[in-house]
């Protein structure tokens, strides 16, 4: 028995890295998931790694930055599933580098995947988790919010501001409602990272000593494990927050 049993879970981003790893940390907390993202096979090979684990998975690809559609696909993984009781907003696509550097379409990139995505999401999965009598809602920021040198991230550090901005709202206005909104800063070893440190071995070292538990974050056991905690029942009391899921990297203050 998991402590997800019955529940139905809204993935954003779930193809690979954080996004799979959360999805998998809730499967393997009894929750059915609908797995959503851009890449196809990449959604299919994460809904049979679910499936194996014993738990009810359904791909649907879409681009979350395509907000208008966003109402009618979250009516379906309703109908599909019997309700939603979760919705972890992971997916994001946006710039980066110096502020001179970029372009208007490249900032605007980072709030259309982001905060604008985000909002669709909650707003369109808001009846749904009401009606079933409450829910969790946990959305993806970043610790470059609060980086002392923000250099290279200011367009992606603008957007999670936004997105943790909307998380406290949501918190406070839809509490009655029985549904919590938190959000979570994650550091993990995704498929991007991975690359960027056999890119940059001497440099993601450097990085690495900045970290106090001496290692980067697994997308299951770290960040995955973390959520699924957060959307169960043992996170009841816990809404408007801001969790850092960095092995202490960053200072939230």
């Amino acid at each position: 028995m998991g402590t997800l049993d019955g529940k139905v879970a809204l993935v954003t981003g779930a193809g690979q890295g954080v996004g799979q790893g959360i999805a998998l940390a809730l499967a393997a907390e009894g929750a059915a998931l609908a797995v959503l993202g851009r890449t196809g096979d990449k959604l299919r090979a994460t809904a049979e790694l679910i499936r194996q684990r014993g738990a009810d998975a359904e791909p649907f690809v879409c681009d979350v930055a395509d907000t208008a559609a966003v109402p009618a696909l979250v009516d379906g993984i309703a109908d599909r599933f019997g309700g939603i009781d979760i919705l972890v907003n992971n997916a994001y696509s946006g710039a980066f580098g110096p502020l001179l550097s970029l372009s208007g379409d490249d900032f605007r990139t980072g709030f259309e995947h982001g905060p604008f995505a985000t909002f669709a999401f909650m707003t369109a999965c808001h009846p749904h988790l009401k009606a079933r009598g409450g829910g969790s809602i946990v959305n993806l920021v970043t610790s470059a919010m609060v980086r002392w040198d923000a250099t290279n991230f200011g367009a992606y550090a603008a957007a999670k501001q936004a997105v943790r901005s909307l998380t406290r709202t949501a918190a406070v206005e839809w509490g009655p409602d029985g549904i919590r909104v938190n959000s979570v800063a994650p550091h993990a070893l995704s498929p991007s990272l991975q690359w960027w440190i056999r890119k940059n071995p001497e440099e993601a070292e450097e990085f690495r000593r900045t970290i106090p538990l001496g290692y980067i974050g697994d997308c299951e056991a770290d960040v995955g494990t973390a959520v699924a905690w957060l959307a169960g029942p043992q996170a009841r009391y816990l809404t408007g927050a801001t969790v850092p899921l960095d092995g202490g990297q960053a200072n939230f203050g």
